[in-house]
């Protein structure tokens, strides 16, 4: 019983001195309580989170809408990613598609492009119709009165910064910044 408790007490303090905020006679021995507590029983936040996201993409698109007297409108930037959040915002059960469509096909179309954009294979002109459509089907065949021509989508990244209570803090640049697509085609077939 005694070794038993004594064990408990050497690894409660182990963990203890691991988490606990820097002091004197942890810095002393920390080469002692870092090889006890590493690899078996470290703390990580990573448990809960194993791939933290270092930036945020929203995906927005804009329209090319033909009037009925001639003219073509241009829409403006709707944020599709913050549409997809707003419907699903207090929802108990939200749909699987209304979760995961865009992000699955932003995904889906930015590993099947290379660095300049341009579609690698059959699956980048795959990924390239499945965006075209879902953007298309966000404005409606027939928004303002007129008949969408074409459809243009954009990323906007933003890095994700330190915390205000981290330390070190990082130089994260935190701007937006966004990647255009060029304008696409849109037939009838992309609304069936």
């Amino acid at each position: 019983m005694a070794a038993v408790a004594v064990g408990a007490f050497v690894h409660l303090g182990m963990v203890f001195l691991s988490l606990a905020p820097p002091n004197t006679f942890s810095a002393q021995n920390a080469a002692a309580i870092n090889g006890y507590v590493s690899h078996e029983f470290e703390q990580s936040w990573r448990l809960f989170a194993p791939n933290l996201p270092l930036e945020n993409t929203d995906v927005q698109a804009r329209a090319a809408v033909l009037k009925p007297d001639g003219t073509t409108q241009i829409t403006g930037w709707t944020d599709l990613t913050a549409t997809d959040e707003a419907r699903i915002r207090h929802n108990p059960f939200p749909s699987h598609t209304k979760q995961n469509e865009l992000r699955a096909a932003w995904t889906f179309y930015r590993s099947s492009h290379d660095g300049q954009d341009q579609p690698i294979g059959l699956r980048g002109y795959l990924s390239q119709e499945y965006v075209r459509r879902i953007a298309a089907h966000r404005f409606g065949q027939h928004p303002n009165g007129g008949t969408v021509q074409l459809v243009q989508v954009r990323s906007a990244t933003m890095p994700v910064g330190s915390p205000p209570w981290s330390s070190p803090k990082s130089d994260i640049d935190t701007a937006t910044s966004y990647n255009e697509m060029p304008w696409w085609g849109v037939s009838n077939e992309d609304f069936t």
